[in-house]
């Protein structure tokens, strides 16, 4: 029995988290990891979800929930930037998939409704690159479908997606949406505070 065509999840966490100075993954919100937080939110609207780890990679590995929903991708390039790690998650990528929804770790605090709004919107529009956006201001999530992974897949690693998403604005469609978790980039314990969540604990040594 074929799987049918679908929307795939993919979730970048294999940052090396220095402005940090700890896995962003394994911070918390609402009494939950970022990395448990996201996957749970993100499969409640994509039936695959792939989730790309790097640095801390036993880790956060550890921490991904066990779901037969979600297959871990080691990028052992990582430090080569995001590019590196949605490339290693589109070979990973079902043949039968339409495209991919793809996040990030430090933005975890898009709502559900947003991802079920993005997909339905790219669904339902004829663009092959779709952009969350927030007050005027583009985001995360982004849907790339399948028509553009090959460029994805060619695309210099020191200009990552956005060479892809900048060569033809007419393929570009943003989706407006009221949530501020789109642009809200927690990549500093600064960030965290500002954002009303608690700081990376410390680590000894």
């Amino acid at each position: 029995m074929s799987t049918p065509a679908s929307l795939e999840g993919v979730l970048l966490a294999a940052g090396e988290s220095r402005r940090m100075g700890y896995p962003k993954a394994l911070l918390t919100l609402e009494g939950d990891t970022f990395i448990s937080h996201l996957t749970r939110r993100m499969l409640a609207v994509v039936p695959r979800l792939i989730v790309v780890v790097g640095a801390y990679g036993e880790l956060v590995h550890a921490a991904v929930p066990a779901d037969r929903r979600i297959r871990v991708v080691i990028n052992p390039n990582f430090r080569a930037g995001q590019l590196s790690s949605l490339k290693c998650a589109l070979a990973a990528v079902h043949p039968n998939s339409v495209g991919i929804m793809l996040h990030l770790i430090d933005h975890p605090l898009v709502a559900t409704q947003t991802f079920e709004r993005m997909s339905e919107e790219f669904m339902g529009l004829a663009r092959p690159i779709v952009i969350a956006r927030y007050a005027g201001k583009r985001g995360h999530p982004v849907i790339f479908g399948r028509p553009l992974f090959e460029e994805l897949l060619a695309a210099p690693l020191d200009r990552g997606a956005r060479v892809v998403v900048d060569r033809d604005p007419a393929r570009v469609a943003y989706v407006d949406v009221p949530d501020a978790g789109v642009t809200a980039d927690l990549d500093t314990p600064a960030d965290l505070a500002q954002a009303g969540l608690a700081p990376p604990p410390k680590i000894d040594g």
